[in-house]
């Protein structure tokens, strides 16, 4: 009985003493915990010095010579059977050689996940067992802790409390995640490297705080202010994971509208977003122009996006055996049905091929719906080119785009074959409009697109580029309805044509343009403001009685702002008026020095 009650005593003063000074406690517990990790760490210790007795040689020797054995007999044989493959050998058949590889290679493997496996289990298993011990060791101090309170608490509120050390939170812990902390501190855990800023989307489920804290981690990093530039009245869930990663807030962009724009015999109000003073003005007039003459006829030549994929062979024989078969008509049938598995829309129309030594590169070519196609044609190609592997598995497929295609480069191929949508529109100016409306003459205009934009780019060795400026309406209409402006490279590849009819009075005036890329459906399209401007034109979404036919119509309407565009530009060329009315409307009256010197 007096041990028992000696023993209760210790640990009545244990806890009294556990209650007064806490620290005490807790540096004797972390002491405890060092004593235990300090014992696995010499087992550890043993378990090397075990295999230093069995192996004669140092440890890291033995590993390095059975790593350089793996690897050396692994790569010995995938070189052979891949000889085999491209000679029709069968791979049971082995020499002397290849079984001493076969073996080496076992033997290797047995070394390896006998010396590593068996000891990360080990590991493992001892970690598992110290945190199983320290969690015992904690819940029997705990149970202490609750049966003695009492005798404690009457101390305890005589003694000041002494703070509460700082707890620190384990990264792999799963019941602390970042959610719980304040914006404070994941700022500082951003700008310190330990929260990678893409994972603020994922982390914290909102997409509208991760933005603004990214943006002020961006902010305290660089030491820059972003304050011109808006973060709220977006919505940024529309973009996770399909427009934009990482955002710190958004652009503005003016949205101007030029027309009404008679195309076909409807009238439309094309949107137009651009920073570029005098553009939606000058579109507009030429809009105005073709108006007043009847409008303008836009027709649809050609309709397929393409992909190009390259692959290698042996020899030059075996890439032209595989050129055959792709563009032999009996076999279309067939590759057709394996590429059009990938969509609903997808519909592969042909495939053209070329040949540099023994690399082969096939553009494909297929129709897409409403979208603009890129990712479609792209699943199609992967369908076809595993199909080929079976009847030519010395097919080596270096890249799904080898740049036949060709996309967001300016190329021939486009120019000439074609790509996405290929468009020609065409109108008829009368003499009084083009006198009235344009202020110069029809004689004039087809001098000036003569030695312009037919001539002076031959001479500069334009590629496509046989146009005024076709590219700034097809860049405006392409950021107001949320297209790919990368893609306003080929799509704004355009021949504008001017010539006096109707006993030279008036002026005939078209522009072709053969790789117009636009989409209804994906990417920006679904953002509400590019939204927006796609309503307006009447083509938004997709068209769920003729598929491809707004992506069709979008495309039309584009080919005529660019008539309307070229029209206009031309006649203030051809009448002096180009640098005036940039002086008027597309300098700013703004004092700039004043401005710099506020910020």
């Amino acid at each position: 009985m007096d041990h028992v009650r000696k023993k209760n005593s210790n640990k009545s003063a244990k806890q009294i003493s556990f209650s007064i000074d806490t620290h005490e406690l807790d540096d004797h517990h972390h002491h405890n915990k060092h004593g235990f990790l300090k014992n696995t760490a010499h087992h550890g210790h043993d378990h090397d010095d075990v295999a230093d007795e069995l192996v004669p040689l140092p440890v890291y020797i033995v590993n390095g010579v059975f790593f350089t054995l793996f690897f050396s007999v692994a790569y010995f044989l995938l070189h052979r059977w891949r000889e085999k493959i491209r000679n029709s050998t069968p791979l049971h058949v082995v020499t002397l050689s290849e079984i001493a590889a076969i073996i080496s290679l076992l033997a290797s493997i047995i070394y390896l996940l006998g010396f590593f496996g068996i000891d990360f289990v080990q590991s493992f298993i001892t970690r598992s067992s110290s945190y199983d011990l320290l969690l015992e060791d904690d819940i029997e101090e705990e149970e202490e802790n609750q049966q003695n309170h009492k005798l404690c608490d009457s101390i305890v509120s005589c003694s000041p409390q002494p703070p509460q050390p700082n707890k620190m939170i384990d990264s792999s812990s799963s019941l602390i995640t970042i959610c719980d902390e304040k914006d404070e501190e994941i700022i500082k855990s951003v700008v310190d490297g330990e929260t990678p800023s893409y994972s603020l989307e994922t982390k914290l489920g909102d997409c509208k705080r991760a933005a603004s804290i990214r943006r002020e981690a961006l902010q305290r990093m660089t030491g820059r202010s972003l304050s011109g530039l808006p973060l709220d009245g977006f919505d940024y869930e529309s973009i996770l994971g399909q427009c934009c990663e990482m955002p710190v807030g958004f652009i503005q962009i003016p949205v101007g509208i030029a027309g009404p724009l008679l195309l076909n015999g409807v009238e439309y109000s094309v949107p137009m977003a651009t920073t570029e003073g005098c553009l939606v003005a000058s579109t507009n007039r030429g809009c105005k122009a073709i108006f007043a003459s009847g409008g303008a006829t836009s027709i649809l030549l050609k309709d397929g996006m393409t992909r190009a994929p390259v692959v290698r062979f042996g020899t030059a024989k075996r890439a032209a055996e595989l050129k055959f078969y792709m563009e032999d008509p009996v076999n279309f049938d067939t590759l057709a049905c394996m590429f059009n598995k990938s969509s609903r829309f997808g519909r592969l129309q042909g495939v053209q091929c070329a040949i540099a030594g023994k690399n082969l590169y096939m553009r494909f070519r297929c129709s897409t719906g409403d979208a603009m196609g890129m990712n479609m044609v792209s699943k199609g190609v992967q369908n076809v080119l595993d199909y080929l592997q079976n009847d030519f598995p010395d097919m080596d497929v270096i890249g799904i785009s080898g740049n036949f295609c060709s996309d967001k480069k300016p190329a021939a191929v486009n120019w000439i074959e074609g790509r996405g949508k290929s468009v020609v529109c065409e109108a008829i100016i009368k003499d009084e409009v083009v006198r009235k409306v344009l202020k110069t003459t029809v004689a004039s205009l087809v001098e000036l697109n003569m030695l312009k934009n037919l001539t002076g780019s031959a001479i500069a060795g334009a590629l496509g580029g046989f146009n005024a400026h076709a590219s700034n309406i097809v860049s405006a209409v392409f950021l107001a309805t949320g297209q790919d402006p990368a893609q306003n490279i080929e799509s704004s590849h355009c021949i504008t044509m001017m010539e006096a009819v109707n006993d030279g009075k008036d002026l005939h005036i078209s522009v072709t343009m053969p790789s117009i890329e636009v989409g209804t459906v994906g990417g920006g399209t679904q953002l509400a403001s590019q939204s927006a401007c796609l309503n307006l034109l009447g083509v938004k979404g997709a068209n769920k009685e003729s598929p491809g036919a707004n992506a069709r119509l979008l495309a039309k309407i584009i080919a005529g702002s660019v008539l309307a565009g070229e029209l206009s530009l031309m006649s203030a060329i051809s009448a002096g008026q180009l640098v005036k009315s940039h002086m008027k409307y597309n300098r700013s009256s703004k004092d700039v020095s004043s401005i710099v010197a506020s910020s």
